[in-house]
């Protein structure tokens, strides 16, 4: 057994000693989801006071709004309940470092951990590789605020999202703890 497997386990053997939130109900207490990154310097819980049972928390890389967050969001609403989302990107974010291109050549090259420096990424070993990363839209970011407009348009946009859904736009700053509004993205997610 690796140490971050028994770690794990003998956390969740504690919190489960104490555990008294069986009867919490399946739809969210407060009615509204967030998608954002999965970065593990966010913690959507104290950033937006939340407690189990509040909200839906759907993550990925970059906080994007992929076909899947969308298909999550969608049941959210649809099945769940909730009434208003939140799309939160933030500074310093992993997904602006690299481009579709990159990250094509990195696990053509080698699908192995990648390093980087101040002159980008790097690959630490030879193959074996696989081209089939330079099919795939990785969703990069080269600006946050028009990434998070653009996720929200897209959404907003979708044939199963309804138009009486708030969809707000915020960037989250890593240094600060702050959520920071993008003004041109909660415009576009104005519930009709």
């Amino acid at each position: 057994m690796s140490q971050i497997l028994s770690e794990v386990l003998a956390a969740n053997q504690g919190y489960a000693s104490t555990f008294d939130k069986g009867d919490l109900p399946m739809p969210p207490g407060r009615r509204f989801a967030i998608l954002t990154c999965m970065d593990a310097r966010l913690d959507p819980a104290k950033y937006a006071g939340l407690s189990e049972g509040d909200a839906h928390v759907i993550r990925n890389a970059g906080g994007r709004a992929s076909d899947d967050a969308i298909r999550s969001l969608v049941i959210s609403y649809k099945l769940l309940g909730t009434r208003e989302w939140f799309v939160v990107h933030h500074t310093d974010c992993g997904m602006e470092t690299f481009t579709n291109d990159v990250m094509g050549d990195l696990l053509s090259s080698s699908l192995k951990t990648a390093s980087i420096d101040a002159s980008g990424w790097h690959d630490c070993c030879q193959g074996p590789g696989c081209t089939d990363g330079k099919y795939i839209n990785w969703l990069t970011i080269a600006n946050q605020e028009q990434s998070v407009l653009e996720d929200v348009t897209r959404i907003r946009r979708h044939s199963l999202v309804p138009a009486d859904i708030p969809i707000y736009g915020y960037i989250y700053d890593v240094r600060t703890g702050r959520l920071v509004e993008v003004p041109e993205a909660t415009a576009a997610g104005a519930a009709a």
